[in-house]
């Protein structure tokens, strides 16, 4: 099932569900087939029903003697419906498969944005966007479309079969029928304008309510709950007060359109009966145009109902383009992967060529960095903000260079299967997450397939055991979503102990593993990143200087370069740029 493609910058709301609908044309012309179909069926049903009336009150045939017509009635009414069904069906499919496709679209937009374009977002505008805003569109490809196809098909055909009957009630018809069409685009430019609003408040709505989701704990504490629950309020009410509008002006325009479509069936209804009175038509022709004449505008009708479907999905559709227009266009895996680790295999030998990197409209972070990590114990120093972070991003694959390249053993990193690639990578990063399970489960999440040996292991030599101890269920503890209860220290030895079990990891990233950690706790720790170094390749951004001695070579990082390399000893007795951040201990 091929992704659906979403371009601001080349295709309005409009064209992109016009393309979806010539997508789809096939489901589309199958079900007005069915359509055209069932209202043939209808002229043959009231031709019948108007032959029993005619029969019946004219002839003074016994009922009884019409069985035949009964039961044709009867099958005719069983067939439309089921036609009906099968069509609204086929409709609805089609619709389904446009909705999965555009979710896997923007789901891969927000894989491309990543967890640094991610930090930037609102998740309630994200959430909103994948859930209502998909949503929203549905009803266009399966009622709004069939719908259409409905208003210009049975019309048709109802005129096709009247004017033969009278052609008199059919002009009749006809010159009435582009009234409802009319008068429903005037009146739905005001529908048209209030959807959008209405969706603009949900998006609002929706981003204010998950940041207050977030921040909860912390405005209890400020005592400013109330407030913001009083903000949240203020916008629900604005959003209902807009949903109301937009309800109001659909009630408007139903009101008008049902009032000209009686009016019409009004006007031929008059024509007929004086027609009847003065013998210029008979009963049967006359009692078949009366029972076409509202079949015709009901169709009309119900798309003027419809319509709000299109405003609401155009309204949808560009609220996602203005989500989707932050994503960087995925980039295409390539045919070439990183092989397993077996034993024997290769480290990965890593290299950056002239990398820059800035976020959206902000300064470069990384401006042309040349780089070589092979195997051992590589520290990163650095200011705060002089790319550190960035550059372990890039290794896991959630940030792109804008310039430059990264290889891998002389592969093109963005030519990797990132799922092999990952596979192969330990990563201890800042803030740690803990999800809402058990701390065994946390800890599997690593590696589902360990056993207890090596979760023992890994619980002594992170430190984790006393922590597990301590806990009233041991390791089968629910943990509860980010760790409640959990110190900063207790989560950075649960993130090294999920790195300890990822045995197949020739590769470690760690972004200041021993932070929040004591002194003592902190050696420990460093001792086992050394030993793990001497088969590995180990990147680790580090700010306490006792780490950072331990390494085998020390990369200095300013103002987005490398301005230094090479043992830490050695970096000291130079009085560089390391030395001075030595000095100063400010290495993170």
């Amino acid at each position: 099932m091929p992704p659906v493609r979403l371009d601001v910058r080349f295709m309005q709301a409009a064209e992109w569900l016009h393309a979806e609908a010539r997508r789809i044309r096939k489901p589309l012309l199958l079900s007005a087939g069915l359509t055209a179909l069932q209202a043939l069926l209808l002229v043959v049903q009231a031709w019948v029903l108007a032959e029993i009336l005619s029969v019946s009150l004219w002839d003074h045939a016994p009922w009884s003697s019409l069985w035949r017509q009964w039961l044709s009635l009867f099958l005719l009414a069983s067939v439309r419906a089921m036609l009906q069904m099968r069509a609204r069906g086929i409709a609805f499919d089609a619709s389904q498969d446009v909705g999965a496709r555009l979710r896997m679209h923007l789901l891969s937009r927000v894989q491309a944005l990543g967890v640094l374009g991610l930090r930037s977002q609102a998740s309630g505008a994200l959430i909103t966007g994948l859930v209502d805003g998909v949503d929203t569109v549905l009803p266009y490809f399966a009622r709004y479309l069939p719908g259409a196809i409905t208003a210009v098909l049975v019309p048709t055909i109802v005129i096709a079969c009247t004017l033969p009957a009278d052609w008199i009630s059919g002009v009749v018809l006809i010159l009435s029928a582009p009234m409802i069409p009319l008068f429903m685009v005037l009146v739905g430019n005001a529908a048209e304008r209030a959807s959008h609003e209405r969706f603009d408040q949900l998006r609002r709505l929706g981003r204010s309510f998950v940041d207050v989701l977030g921040g909860l704990t912390t405005l209890r504490q400020l005592g400013a709950a109330w407030r913001v629950a009083d903000q949240l309020e203020s916008e629900g009410e604005d959003y209902r007060r807009l949903s109301m509008q937009v309800l109001r002006i659909a009630f408007l325009s139903s009101l008008v359109l049902e009032f000209f479509a009686t009016v019409s069936i009004a006007v031929v209804a008059v024509l007929i009966g004086f027609r009847l009175l003065w013998g210029e038509i008979h009963f049967q022709e006359g009692m078949f145009v009366l029972l076409l004449a509202p079949e015709l505008y009901l169709p009309l009708r119900a798309l003027g109902g419809l319509r709000h479907a299109r405003m609401e999905a155009v309204a949808a559709i560009q609220g996602l383009q203005t989500v989707d227009g932050v994503f960087a266009t995925p980039a295409t895996a390539g045919t070439e992967t990183v092989q397993c680790v077996h034993s024997g295999a290769e480290l990965p030998e890593i290299e950056f060529r002239g990398v820059r990197f800035a976020h959206a409209g902000r300064p470069l972070l990384l401006d042309g960095i040349d780089l070589q990590i092979g195997r051992g114990l590589i520290a990163l120093v650095g200011e705060s903000g002089s790319g550190k972070s960035t550059l372990l991003d890039m290794l896991l694959g959630f940030a792109t260079p804008m310039t430059g390249k990264i290889l891998v053993n002389g592969v093109d990193f963005q030519t990797l299967d990132m799922f092999q690639w990952r596979a192969r990578v330990a990563w201890v990063p800042q803030q740690p997450h803990v999800f809402d399970l058990s701390l065994r489960e946390n800890l599997l999440l690593a590696d589902p397939g360990a056993g207890s040996d090596r979760l023992d292991r890994a619980l002594a030599d992170s430190g984790l055991d006393a922590v597990a101890s301590r806990l009233p269920s041991g390791m089968d503890t629910r943990l509860g979503e980010n760790g409640l209860g959990l110190s900063g220290g207790e989560l950075q030895r649960l993130a090294l102990a999920r790195a300890l079990l990822r045995e197949s990891a020739d590769l470690w990233l760690f972004d200041e593993p021993t932070a929040h950690l004591d002194a003592e706790s902190a050696r420990s720790i460093g001792r086992l990143i050394r030993a793990a170094a001497a088969s590995r390749t180990v990147l680790m951004v580090a700010h306490r200087l006792d780490a950072v001695m331990t390494a085998d070579r020390v990369v200095v990082l300013h103002g987005g370069k490398v301005v230094e390399s090479g043992a830490p000893r050695a970096l000291l007795k130079s009085g560089g740029r390391f030395a001075v951040l030595a000095g100063t201990e400010m290495m993170g």
